[in-house]
């Protein structure tokens, strides 16, 4: 099966100094990596959580974009938080202006820490590229 590699511009650093790709294409589905809450632009953290959150699905985005694919695409969502039951409900407001009917699968995950210190959320999906 043949693979390719799917490299926003602004993300172009995730391929070039990680060694891997924004999100990888493999037949009907679009494997996007992990993305934490830093700025797509400039790799800033910001201290907000809302902000965070905000960055984090602007990048998953940015894939879909470069790939054709809207957030309808999406088949499934796991999410990863530092301090989940603190800002969930935030989570879920953010979330539902992004996702889209039928909505996707979703596990969300408590987890003690990022690479990053003071990164609170990473978001991975799976998209279809099939027609829905």
């Amino acid at each position: 099966m043949i693979k390719s590699a799917i490299v926003p511009n602004e993300l172009q650093s995730y391929y070039d100094e990680w060694k891997m790709s924004p999100g990888l294409a493999c037949g009907d589905f679009v494997f996007l990596t992990g993305f934490t809450g830093r700025d797509a632009d400039d790799g800033h953290l910001p201290s907000d959580t809302e902000a965070q959150i905000r960055n984090a699905f602007r990048k998953v985005e940015l894939v879909l974009e470069k790939a054709d694919l809207g957030f309808e695409a999406i088949v499934e969502m796991t999410t990863y938080h530092v301090g989940l039951r603190d800002h969930l409900e935030l989570f879920k407001d953010i979330r539902s202006q992004f996702v889209k009917p039928p909505y996707p699968a979703w596990t969300a995950i408590e987890v003690a820490g990022f690479v990053q210190e003071g990164a609170v959320i990473e978001i991975r999906v799976i998209a279809s590229r099939a027609s829905l």
